[in-house]
C-alpha cells in the first residue's frame, strides 16, 4: 500500500468524527475530511516530520471548517439525529451506558463550537493539550480553560435535561420497578 493509503486508512474514521462534531452533517463531515486529504495530496509533502502527521490532517480540517463556515452565507444549526450519533458513538454492551453516551453526544452536538471542538478533540479522539493547541491554534492554558468550560456545560446540560427513558422501561408496572430497585 501507499503512503497515501495508509495514512488515509490510519486517519479517516477519527478525521471524520471530528468533522461530524464539527458540522453536524454526515456529508459535510465527509466532503471536509475528502478535501483534508486532498490538501494534504497537495501539500503534505512539505512536512518535514512525518510523525506530526496526524497533527497537521486535524489543523488543516479545523481550517477549512473555519474557512467553509466564514465563505459560507448562512450557518445552519443542525441537531444531531439518532443516525448521526449512532454513527459518533462506539456500540456498548449497558443499554444504560450506551443512553448515557447517546444523551453526551446529543449535547455535545449542541455545545457552542467554542467549547465542542476541544472536548471532541480530548475526549473522542485523544488529542493531547499541545496538539488540540496545535490543531485549534490557540495557546494550552486556552484549551485547558475551554476543556473546563465545556466540561461544566456538559455537566449541567445532563443533570438539567433528564434523558428519555427507554421505551420497555416505560411498558413496567410501577410495581415491578419498585420490586427491582429493592
Amino acid at each position: 500500500m501507499s503512503e497515501f493509503a495508509d495514512l488515509v486508512d490510519a486517519h479517516y474514521q477519527t478525521l471524520f468524527r471530528f468533522a461530524l462534531s464539527l458540522t453536524r452533517d454526515a456529508d459535510r463531515a465527509g466532503d471536509l475530511v475528502q478535501e483534508t486529504f486532498c490538501i494534504w495530496a497537495e501539500k503534505g509533502s512539505q512536512l518535514k516530520d512525518r510523525t506530526k502527521a496526524k497533527t497537521w490532517l486535524f489543523t488543516t480540517l479545523h481550517r477549512e471548517f473555519l474557512g467553509q463556515r466564514r465563505r459560507a452565507d448562512k450557518f445552519v444549526e443542525e441537531e444531531l439525529n439518532e443516525d448521526t450519533v449512532g454513527a459518533v458513538s462506539a456500540p456498548e454492551e449497558d443499554a444504560d451506558r450506551q443512553m448515557d453516551a447517546q444523551r453526551a453526544l446529543e449535547l455535545l452536538g449542541k455545545l457552542d463550537e467554542t467549547y465542542r471542538a476541544p472536548v471532541t478533540l480530548f475526549y473522542l479522539q485523544q488529542h493531547s493539550y499541545k496538539e488540540i493547541a496545535e490543531i485549534l491554534e490557540i495557546p494550552i492554558g486556552t484549551v485547558m480553560s475551554r476543556l473546563s468550560r465545556g466540561k461544566e456545560i456538559l455537566r449541567r446540560q445532563m443533570l438539567a435535561e433528564p434523558a428519555s427513558a427507554p421505551k420497555n422501561i416505560l411498558q413496567l408496572e410501577p410495581e415491578a420497578l419498585r420490586a427491582n430497585r429493592g
